[in-house]
C-alpha cells in the first residue's frame, strides 16, 4: 500500500513540474505573443490559483509535524528554485548579462525579505491558528500602500486611511478572539490585556504580521527588478538567494536537513510545488492579462480557501472573532485596492 502510495506522489510530482515548466515556459514567450483568456477558462485559471496559494498553510502544519519551520521554508524555496533551474539556463541566459552590483544588491535585498517573510509567517503557523495567520499575513497590500510613497514615491490616493483604519481594527479584534469571547448580542467579553499578550497565540499573530511586513518589502523591491527580467529569471534569483539564506540560518542554528519520514519531506517538495511555484505563479501571470486592481481582488480569497482547507484536512474550526476580524481585514484590503488602482491593466 505504501508502494503504491509512493509511486502516485512521485508520479504527481513529475506531472506537476512538467506543467509548470511549460506554463513558466509560455509565460515568458508572452511579450511575442499575449493573449488574454476569458469565461470559463479564466475562472478555473483563478480557482487553482486561489486553492494552489491556499494550500500552503496546510503543507507547512502538515510539515510541522517532525520539521522546523526553519527547515520547511528552506525546502520549499531550494524545491522552487531547483524547478526553475532548467527553464532559466535554457530561456534566460542572455538575461543574466543585464545583471550589475546595484541589481545583485537589490536581489539580494529581496530575498532578504522573502526568506524573513517565509520565516516568521511559517513559524506562526506554530502558535497561532491557521485562520489568524492567514488572514493576518495577507494584510501585505496595506503596507505595499503605505511603504510605497515613502520608498517609491508614489502617490497614494487619501482614501486609502479609510480602508487602513478598518483593516487595522480587524486586525486587533482577530488578535484579541484568542482571549476573548462573544456574549449573546454580539458583545465581546474579554480576560484583559495581561492574558493577551502572555498568549502563544498573540507571539503567533505577530510574527504572521512581520511575515506581511516583509512580503511587502519584497514586493517594494521587486517593483525596480521585475521591468528589467523576465518572471523566471526574476523568481529563480529571489528565491535561491532566499533559499540560501534559509540555509544558512538553518545550520547556524543547528537544524539537521536529515532524518524525517518520507511522508514530511513529499509534503515540504509539495509545498515548493503547488502554493510556490502553481500558486505564485498564477498570480504574477494574472497581473500580465488582467487588470491588478481585478487581481487583488480576486486573490483576497486566499484566507477563505485556507479555512475551507484547514477545516477538511485539519479539522480546525475559526473562531467568531477570526471570522469577524477578517472580513474587516478583507474589507479593509478591498478599499485601499480599488482606491489605489485606477483599473487601468498594470503589466508587472
Amino acid at each position: 500500500m505504501q508502494n503504491s502510495i509512493k509511486k502516485y506522489s512521485d508520479n504527481l510530482c513529475m506531472k506537476l513540474i512538467l506543467a509548470i515548466h511549460f506554463f513558466l515556459s509560455s509565460e515568458d514567450m508572452d511579450h511575442k505573443q499575449s493573449t488574454s483568456p476569458k469565461g470559463f477558462l479564466l475562472f478555473l485559471i483563478f480557482l487553482i490559483g486561489i486553492f494552489a496559494i491556499s494550500s500552503s498553510s496546510i503543507f507547512s502544519r502538515l510539515s510541522q509535524q517532525e520539521a522546523p519551520s526553519l527547515i520547511i521554508a528552506s525546502v520549499r524555496l531550494f524545491v522552487a528554485s531547483i524547478i526553475l533551474l532548467p527553464i532559466v539556463a535554457i530561456n534566460g541566459r542572455d538575461e543574466f548579462k543585464k545583471i550589475n552590483w546595484k541589481v545583485i544588491y537589490l536581489f539580494l535585498l529581496a530575498g532578504l525579505f522573502l526568506s524573513l517573510h517565509f520565516a516568521s509567517w511559517i513559524s506562526s503557523l506554530e502558535y497561532t491558528s491557521i485562520a489568524s495567520s492567514v488572514v493576518l499575513v495577507t494584510t501585505t497590500p496595506l503596507w505595499v500602500a503605505l511603504f510605497s510613497p515613502i520608498f517609491l514615491r508614489e502617490k497614494n490616493n487619501p482614501k486609502i486611511w479609510i480602508g487602513i483604519s478598518i483593516a487595522i481594527l480587524g486586525s486587533v479584534v482577530v488578535a484579541g478572539s484568542q482571549t476573548c469571547s462573544f456574549e449573546p448580542g454580539l458583545l465581546m467579553k474579554c480576560t484583559g490585556l495581561r492574558e493577551l499578550f502572555s498568549t502563544t497565540s498573540f507571539l503567533g499573530n505577530i510574527l504572521a504580521l512581520f511575515g506581511a511586513w516583509m512580503i511587502a518589502g519584497y514586493i517594494i523591491i521587486g517593483r525596480k527588478l521585475r521591468n528589467k527580467f523576465s518572471l523566471t529569471v526574476y523568481v529563480f534569483c529571489v528565491y535561491s538567494i532566499a533559499a540560501v539564506f534559509l540555509i544558512i540560518w538553518s545550520l547556524i542554528l543547528g537544524y539537521s536537513f536529515i532524518g524525517y519520514s518520507k511522508m514530511i519531506y513529499l509534503w515540504m517538495i509539495l509545498l515548493g510545488i503547488i502554493p510556490q511555484l502553481i500558486g505564485h505563479s498564477t498570480f504574477n501571470w494574472a497581473l500580465g492579462h488582467i487588470p491588478a486592481s481585478f487581481v487583488s481582488i480576486v486573490f483576497m480569497a486566499e484566507p477563505m480557501g485556507t479555512i475551507i482547507l484547514a477545516f477538511i484536512f485539519l479539522r480546525e474550526n475559526p473562531k467568531l472573532g477570526e471570522i469577524l476580524g477578517g472580513i474587516l481585514i478583507l474589507l479593509g484590503i478591498l478599499l485601499v485596492s480599488i482606491a489605489n488602482n485606477p483599473g487601468k491593466n498594470q503589466k508587472q
